[in-house]
C-alpha cells in the first residue's frame, strides 16, 4: 500500500517537475526580448515573478523526487525475492560405481 502511495507521488512529482523545467525562460531568453519577443509573455506573472516561482516549484519538485527515488530504492533492496525453484531439493550427482575388479580366470578341467 505504501509502496503504490509513494510511486503515485514519484510520478506526479516527475510529471510536474518536467512541466516546470520546459516553461522556465532560458538564460539566452535576454536577447529575444530586445527584439519584442520576451516582453508580452512575461507580462502574466509580472516582471520577476514566473522566474522565482517556477524555480521555487522545480526545487520543490527536486527534494520530493530524490527523496522518493531513495524510498523506493530502499524498498526495493529489502524485498525478498521469491524463487520458483526454492522448494525443489538440490540434485546430486549418483555416486560413481566401483571399478570392475577382474576375474580370476577359472581353472580348466583337464
Amino acid at each position: 500500500m505504501l509502496l503504490t502511495i509513494v510511486s503515485t507521488i514519484h510520478i506526479i512529482v516527475s510529471i510536474i517537475m518536467v512541466i516546470a523545467v520546459l516553461l522556465q525562460v532560458g538564460k539566452g531568453a535576454s536577447i529575444g526580448s530586445t527584439f519584442g519577443g520576451g516582453a508580452s509573455s512575461q507580462t502574466i506573472f509580472g516582471s520577476a515573478g514566473p522566474a522565482t516561482l517556477l524555480a521555487k516549484v522545480t526545487y520543490a519538485c527536486a527534494g520530493i523526487f530524490m527523496l522518493t527515488s531513495l524510498f523506493l530504492t530502499y524498498s526495493a533492496s529489502r524485498r525478498r525475492s521469491s524463487s520458483i525453484m526454492q522448494n525443489v531439493p538440490a540434485a546430486t550427482a549418483p555416486a560413481p560405481a566401483a571399478p570392475a575388479q577382474p576375474q580370476a580366470p577359472a581353472a580348466q578341467p583337464k
